[in-house]
């Protein structure tokens, strides 16, 4: 397949390249700023694209967005995170439903913040809406590709869970202090953390790319969601560290303000019920095997 992929330099985007390639299939990169020499160039916040009409396209994979966790959410960085992706979305959304030949398919990212809080309440894709910036977020993200659907471009919403990886993410923060022996659960412990492996996350959008029955919001997740304490634990046994320094919730709110309560101190419990109903096989089937697959490859 010719596939152009977008936010292709991030931590997901960088692993699937190398993947994708070895598959045999040829890539096209949306490089930013705009570029006339570049066949994809772009820069969402002034509505502009560069498209090579010359170069038939069978799939786009986005991935382009900032990085939710990167500061505290002030009202400057909370429209920064949405209009990253809201914007970058339309635009691409319009821009492939205006072609005279579009790709058949428009892989979109989303995340399982779609869902708010939901405690110890498993949730699937057939979950309402939550509440929450997080939730507000996704609802304008995924709402943002309504032209390619009206296209009829068969359109997939990736609502990824935490992606497991010592390269970036939420594990690369928590490696140091653990290692450290500093390590341990966050608030009360019993908040639900959804999971995915870096690899398993790679293997997943592969499935998507292949499985023409699959459309709309897909959740990218392992079967097992655990809470923070034992995730802790688990991530403890793997590191040979002791686990026992918990960090409170009102020290949360301290050091991250709102960003900590969304992102550290609220629950997740997402299953995959559309992968799984379209037979796809899962490579982690527990917490403890996912981080010594990511945390031993390296």
């Amino acid at each position: 397949m010719n596939i152009l992929i977008t936010g292709a330099s991030g931590l997901i985007g960088s692993a699937l390249q190398q993947t994708l390639k070895q598959d045999g299939h040829q890539l096209f990169i949306m490089q930013r700023p705009l570029k006339a020499d570049a066949d994809f160039s772009w820069q969402p916040d002034k509505n502009m694209i560069h498209w090579d009409k010359t170069k038939p396209i069978d799939a786009v994979i986005h991935l382009a967005g900032a990085n939710i966790a990167n500061g505290r959410w002030t009202a400057a960085r909370k429209k920064l995170i949405i209009d990253s992706r809201e914007q970058s979305t339309l635009l691409l959304a319009n821009t492939l439903a205006q072609l005279a030949q579009p790709p058949k398919l428009f892989i979109s990212g989303s995340a399982i913040g779609f869902y708010g809080d939901t405690g110890a309440q498993s949730v699937d894709e057939d979950s309402p809406l939550g509440s929450g910036f997080l939730a507000e977020i996704c609802k304008r993200w995924e709402a943002a590709t309504q032209a390619a659907t009206d296209a009829g471009i068969r359109t997939i919403h990736m609502r990824t869970s935490i992606v497991l990886s010592p390269k970036g993410g939420a594990l690369r923060q928590m490696l140091t202090p653990f290692k450290l022996g500093l390590g341990g659960r966050v608030g009360s412990g019993q908040q639900y953390m959804s999971w995915v492996s870096l690899p398993e996350i790679i293997n997943m959008i592969r499935f998507l790319l292949s499985n023409e029955q699959l459309s709309g919001p897909v959740n990218l997740a392992s079967k097992t969601a655990v809470n923070n304490a034992e995730f802790s634990r688990m991530l403890g046994q793997v590191l040979h560290r002791p686990t026992v320094l918990p960090l409170p919730a009102f020290m949360v709110r301290l050091i991250f303000g709102e960003m900590g309560d969304a992102l550290l101190l609220s629950s997740s419990r997402v299953y995959p019920k559309k992968l799984e109903q379209a037979g796809y096989i899962f490579m982690d089937t527990d917490l403890k095997q996912a981080l010594n697959r990511v945390l031993n490859s390296t």
